[in-house]
């Protein structure tokens, strides 16, 4: 798995490409600055079980639903209901 960034915590709230706020703090912060103690693992494509093959720009196959298709590591599957933490 790649480096964890902020928005990869359940806190973070996006605000735009670059940064968000911390629902914990409240505080603003840029996505790629080290993650604090609080951090909480968002589900991802990347960090489920079932994410396979994935390429360089961490394009992969899913195979933990019906039908097995291509999506992205960062695509957020919050509401997956094939998601299963590795």
């Amino acid at each position: 798995m790649s480096k964890l960034k902020h928005n990869d915590c359940l806190n973070f709230s996006p605000i735009d490409a670059a940064k968000g706020i911390c629902r914990i703090t409240g505080l603003m912060i840029n996505i790629d600055t080290e993650v604090c103690s609080q951090f909480d693992l968002a589900p991802k494509c990347r960090n489920c079980e079932y994410f396979k093959k994935p390429d360089k720009d961490e394009i992969g196959i899913c195979i933990g639903l019906e039908k097995e298709d291509w999506t992205f590591g960062d695509l957020s599957a919050l509401t997956c209901k094939g998601h299963k933490f590795k």
